[in-house]
């Protein structure tokens, strides 16, 4: 199962997302990230922080929906904060939709250890999630089923 995570930027929630992902993933599940306006370049805060926790930061960087291209998702999973007045960038197609909103931890403003703090909870909302998501029963629901879970996961 391909999953796509989207935001805006994708310097930084669905690049974390992208990586927790994969790092939990059981085989046969696989995440892309993408952003609708892509910023470019992966902030380094996000990169340390995965690599503290112990994630692999390989092959991640910034980029637009070309990143899917000829490999559709099955799933697409939003994660900007609508709270936020955000842009969400949206995917039509037959993949399943959720939307995962996540406060944007590079917006915390403070000393060093109150934005590590932000991006230490981000990453654990994400892999919370995430085994969430592994332990949907797929082949035993519909897709309006599957749906309802992925709504249900995002309220963790």
């Amino acid at each position: 199962m391909k999953v796509l995570f989207m935001c805006t930027a994708n310097s930084c929630r669905s690049i974390l997302s992208e990586a927790v992902f994969n790092h939990l993933a059981p085989q046969g599940f696989a995440a892309i990230s993408a952003g609708s306006f892509p910023k470019g370049q992966v902030l380094p805060r996000s990169l340390s922080t995965l690599q503290a926790a112990g994630i692999s930061t390989e092959g991640l960087y910034s980029k637009g929906n070309d990143a899917f291209e000829g490999s559709p998702p099955d799933v697409v999973i939003t994660v900007c904060d609508k709270a936020a007045g955000e842009a969400c960038p949206l995917y039509f197609g037959p993949a399943v939709k959720a939307h995962w909103g996540l406060e944007d931890p590079s917006d915390v403003k403070g000393n060093d250890a109150d934005i590590q703090a932000a991006f230490n909870t981000t990453l654990d909302i994400i892999a919370k999630r995430c085994r969430a998501f592994f332990a949907v029963p797929f082949n035993c629901l519909s897709p309006a089923e599957i749906k309802a879970e992925f709504d249900r996961i995002a309220l963790m």
